[in-house]
C-alpha cells in the first residue's frame, strides 16, 4: 500500500464556477483495449450527448491500454478531428493503471470514467457529476443494484455482481451498493490524495478506491442507472473474480492494522462557515462521546466476563487487576481507532503506555472500592462485588474520557500546515484559484505514456 500522500486534511468542498472557458470542468476517461470496432462510434455518441446537454466545459480522454489492433490509430484520428477529444497511449495493460495515470495528469476539477460500450444510459451522466460540481459530494458512482435502476443482463452476471457486493459488505463493511459499475466520478483534489493509496492497477481498482474513500469518511453519491449488458464483453470472469478476492483480503488486512493514513482524507465538519465559527464547543465532542460510550459499554462487558472467569480461580483483587488490564488494552486500542480517529502505527506504543496510566487510576478506584466493601461487609456476595465494581467503573469512565481527550489523544489538527503557512507545500495558480502543488507519484512500474497532439 502506498502512503506517500500530501499531509494535512482536505479543504472544504466548494461549488465549481461555470466560467472556465480555458479549463474544462469535466474530464471523462474511456479506458480501452482492442476496441477498434466500437471506439469511434461510442466516442462520437458521447461527444454529441455532452455537447447538447452538458452546461460546462468538458473533455473526453481515450486511454489506450497497450492495444494490439488499430485502436491507437482510431484514437489518434478522433484526437485530430474533435477539439474536445484527446488520446493517451499506455504501454501496459490495466484499467486501474489507465485511470490513475490520466486522472493524475488531468487539470479538470471533476474526473469521471465510463466503459467504451456505453452500457450505462448517458442521461445519468449529468446527475452523476452534479453533486461533485456543486460541492455536495466527493465521489459519485452509478448503481445497477438500486431499486429504481433498470438493468438488462443475464442471470450469471447478475448473480456474480450481487455475490461480489455481498462479500464486500460482509468482509469490508462496505455500504455502497455497486462497486464494479463502469460509471464513476471523483473530484480532483480528492483524487490527488486518494490515488496514491490505491495499489491495484486492474479491475479491483474501483473497489479499492471506494472502500478507502468510505473508510475515510468521504461522501459517496449513488445514481440509479439504466444499464444494458454488453454480450461481447472481453472481461474474463474467473480471473477477475480471483484477483478481486485477493484485493479484498489485501485491503481488509491493511485496514485492520491501520496501515493507511486515511486521516489525510478528512473533510471539515460541514461546508457552512458557521460550523467553524462556533466558540466554546470542542470540535467532534458529540461524536467522540457516542464512540466512547459504545466502546466503554463493550469494554465493561468484556471486563465483567473476564472478572467472572478469573474469580473462579483467584481472589477478587487479582481477578480485578487481570480483567481490568486486558480490557484496558482493548479499550485503548478501540478508542484510538474508533473514537478519536487515530490510524496507523505512529505513537501506538506511547498511546498504550498512557492508556496504562489511565488504567492505573481505574485500578485504584475499583480496588479501593473492593477494599472498602470488604472492610464494611466482611465477606460480600459475588453479586454485591459486581454492583460495587459497576459503580466504581462509571466514575472511572468519566475520568478516563477526560484524560483520553485532553492527554492521550489530544486534537492535533492545529499542527497541520495550512496552504501558504509554514511547512505547507508550494502552490500553483489555476485561474483565480490558488491550489497546493503536490507531486503525484504513480506506481513503481514504468509507464510509457504518450499523447497524440494536433
Amino acid at each position: 500500500m502506498r502512503t506517500d500522500t500530501p499531509r494535512g486534511t482536505l479543504p472544504a468542498r466548494e461549488h465549481l464556477l461555470a466560467d472556465t472557458a480555458d479549463l474544462p470542468v469535466l474530464d471523462v476517461v474511456i479506458p480501452v483495449y482492442n476496441e477498434e470496432d466500437d471506439l469511434e462510434r461510442c466516442v462520437r455518441r458521447l461527444h454529441d450527448h455532452l455537447a447538447r446537454t452538458f452546461p460546462y466545459g468538458f473533455r473526453i480522454t481515450v486511454a489506450d491500454n497497450a492495444s494490439t489492433d488499430s485502436t491507437p490509430e482510431v484514437a489518434a484520428r478522433l484526437d485530430r478531428s474533435i477539439a474536445e477529444v484527446r488520446a493517451y497511449r499506455l504501454e501496459q495493460k490495466g484499467r486501474g493503471r489507465a485511470l490513475r495515470t490520466v486522472w493524475s495528469h488531468s487539470d479538470a476539477p471533476v474526473l469521471a470514467y465510463m466503459d467504451v460500450d456505453l452500457s450505462t444510459d448517458l442521461n445519468a451522466l449529468l446527475p452523476l457529476v452534479a453533486p461533485l460540481i456543486s460541492g455536495h459530494s466527493d465521489l459519485a458512482i452509478g448503481s445497477r443494484l438500486a431499486r429504481s435502476s433498470r438493468v438488462v443482463r443475464g442471470p450469471k452476471r447478475e448473480f456474480i455482481s450481487r455475490a461480489y457486493n455481498l462479500i464486500l459488505k460482509s468482509s469490508l463493511a462496505a455500504r455502497f451498493s455497486d462497486a464494479q459499475c463502469g460509471f464513476k466520478a471523483i473530484r480532483r483534489e480528492v483524487a490527488e490524495r486518494l490515488l496514491p493509496m490505491v495499489e491495484d492497477t486492474g479491475w479491483f481498482f474501483d473497489t479499492e478506491l471506494l472502500v478507502l474513500a468510505e473508510r475515510a469518511g468521504l461522501r459517496i453519491h449513488e445514481v440509479p442507472v439504466d444499464w444494458v449488458d454488453d454480450p461481447d464483453s472481453t472481461v474474463h470472469i474467473v480471473s477477475t473474480a480471483t484477483e478481486d478476492l485477493k484485493g479484498v483480503w489485501r485491503v481488509g488486512r491493511a485496514l485492520a492494522v491501520g496501515a493507511l493514513p486515511l486521516d489525510r482524507l478528512a473533510r471539515p465538519f460541514g461546508d457552512d462557515p458557521r460550523d467553524r465559527q462556533l466558540t466554546g464547543v470542542p470540535g467532534g465532542l458529540a461524536r467522540q462521546l457516542v464512540g466512547f460510550c459504545v466502546v466503554g459499554a463493550l469494554s465493561t462487558l468484556l471486563y465483567l466476563l473476564l472478572y467472572s472467569v478469573f474469580r473462579a480461580g483467584a481472589g477478587p483483587q487479582v481477578a480485578n487487576a487481570g480483567a481490568l488490564l486486558l480490557s484496558a488494552v482493548a479499550n485503548t486500542a478501540a478508542n484510538r481507532r474508533l473514537t478519536f480517529g487515530v490510524r496507523g502505527r505512529d505513537r501506538a506504543v506511547r498511546h498504550q503506555a498512557q492508556g496504562l496510566v489511565v488504567f492505573g487510576i481505574g485500578l485504584a478506584l475499583t480496588s479501593g472500592s473492593l477494599a472498602a466493601l470488604d472492610a464494611a461487609a466482611g465477606n460480600p456476595s459475588h453479586g454485591t462485588e459486581l454492583a460495587v465494581l459497576i459503580a466504581a467503573n462509571l466514575a472511572a469512565t468519566v475520568l478516563r474520557f477526560l484524560l483520553f481527550r485532553a492527554w492521550v489523544f489530544p486534537d492535533r489538527r492545529g499542527d497541520v500546515p495550512v496552504p501558504g503557512g509554514p511547512g505547507a507545500p508550494a502552490a500553483t495558480t489555476r485561474g483565480d484559484t490558488t491550489v497546493p502543488l503536490y507531486a503525484m507519484p504513480l506506481d513503481d512500474e514504468t509507464i510509457t505514456m504518450t499523447r497524440n497532439r494536433r
